[in-house]
């Protein structure tokens, strides 16, 4: 990959949408990891508004200190990045004291991660629409078009997608070329959604590296059957939540009435 190149292409092209759509700058959520440290990075060289928010919700304190780290890096080497701090925990808590009481807990456990997600998807478009900004996404190729790792409606709800065509690898890439703090580049990936440590590997089960190739496997026609062991293991994990997650990937399907019955 031409990184340089890369970049400055990404680069003109948020400055361009934004200009065109008469949009004052961009709005992103930093959770700390690498994929909203390069985003942010990419919007900043812009030199339009950029406003960073962070937007704890019982995090994790290491996910909290990347976070703020990089933005304090962003704000000393560009001048047009506003950090902005929203405290969403009590929020959170006070909608799970509103919502109906389930049997077992354990049953709504992943209902309130993407709740999670939408809070904070619902406060950057808050800002968006106070001050003109368009939200930035922060999903890469694997998650938004291979695996589906992402919320529907939260960290899925942007009004463009700047690395969404680069792969894990990729990102990391323009990451070290970027100067992005080596805490971020070391630290495992996670979506922070689950108040712990689990990382997006625990919950995968594959590494981004094993997704990519199946992704290129898949690409190139491959099946289940073409792969033993580990390989083969990987390509069905790939395969089932490909499938299972074409709902987050394909529009949104419409009930086209025949002409007939108007």
């Amino acid at each position: 990959m031409q990184t340089q190149k890369v970049i400055d292409y990404i680069v003109k092209w948020l400055k361009d949408y934004a200009v065109n759509a008469k949009m004052n700058g961009f709005v992103i959520g930093i959770s700390g990891g690498i994929d909203s440290a390069v985003t942010s990075t990419l919007c900043a060289r812009t030199g339009l508004d950029l406003v960073c928010v962070e937007m704890p919700i019982h995090q994790a304190p290491s996910q909290v200190s990347r976070a703020v780290n990089h933005i304090s890096w962003l704000k000393k080497n560009h001048e047009n990045t506003i950090k902005i701090e929203v405290n969403l925990t009590p929020v959170f808590d006070s909608l799970i004291d509103v919502l109906p009481s389930v049997q077992n807990e354990e049953d709504r456990f992943m209902s309130l991660a993407n709740t999670r997600a939408r809070l904070r998807m619902t406060t950057l478009y808050y800002f968006a629409a106070l001050h003109k900004y368009l939200v930035a996404g922060t999903g890469n190729k694997v998650e938004d078009f291979g695996v589906g790792f992402y919320t529907k409606y939260g960290d899925g709800g942007v009004d463009l997608s700047p690395i969404a065509d680069l792969m894990k690898s990729e990102v990391y890439e323009i990451a070290k070329h970027l100067g992005i703090n080596q805490e971020i580049i070391d630290a495992a990936p996670t979506d922070g959604l689950w108040g712990d440590d689990r990382t997006d590997e625990d919950q995968i089960g594959a590494t981004y590296d094993e997704l990519e190739w199946a992704m290129k496997m898949k690409g190139k026609g491959k099946t289940a059957d073409d792969f033993e062991g580990r390989n083969k293991k990987v390509f069905e994990i790939y395969s089932r939540l490909n499938a299972i997650n074409q709902h987050k990937m394909i529009p949104i399907p419409v009930c086209k009435i025949p002409e007939n019955l108007k």
